[in-house]
């Protein structure tokens, strides 16, 4: 081989690997058709969320000014929808603002805030626990919201339910352990 056209194959080589590693890093930006859906779902379930929690207004204000239909049945049960799904909305949030400052870029404005705000992850790990607590919380609000319309057949039942709710804090006392330990 000649000793000239080495270099020349060797930069032709070296060229195109650059180019295909920046393929390979542009790749990343594929994230983001996760990251607008999931930001975009959280918009709208915030305006249902808050369209639910104005119609409860309304029903109150209805009831307690010109004698509506009785709201005490339902209030509570309304309202428990609205926070989980709120709940459910923040979940696409930290989904979304994590994966983007994980695979795209850093988010400037978070980087200088506490280190444990919902929206600062450094690692997946970080970012599936960050999620998976507020999952647990909405499933919680979600057991909450079936308490509510439970009613009591036998002792048992009774039984039932406060060994639910045993459950319930056992899990959020765990949860706080562990979070201590971070």
């Amino acid at each position: 081989m000649d000793p000239d056209t080495q270099p020349a194959q060797e930069t032709r080589r070296g060229q195109l690997e650059r180019r295909f590693e920046a393929f390979l890093w542009n790749s990343r930006l594929m994230v983001l058709m996760a990251v607008v859906p999931a930001l975009l779902g959280a918009f709208v379930l915030f305006i249902i969320a808050s369209f639910d929690m104005l119609a409860v207004l309304g029903d109150a204000w209805r009831y307690y000014t010109a004698g509506g239909p009785d709201i005490h049945k339902s209030v509570v049960t309304d309202i428990i929808v609205a926070v989980d799904i709120y709940l459910i909305a923040l979940v696409l949030m930290i989904f979304g603002l994590g994966v983007y400052k994980l695979f795209v870029s850093r988010l400037e404005p978070v980087e200088g805030r506490d280190p444990n705000h919902p929206f600062n992850v450094h690692s997946l790990d970080q970012l599936k626990d960050k999620i998976a607590r507020v999952v647990i919380l909405a499933v919680i609000i979600e057991f909450f919201r079936a308490v509510v319309g439970i009613s009591f057949d036998t002792p048992l039942d009774a039984i039932y339910l406060a060994l639910s709710v045993l459950a319930l804090a056992l899990a959020l006392y765990l949860m706080a352990l562990a979070h201590k330990k971070e």
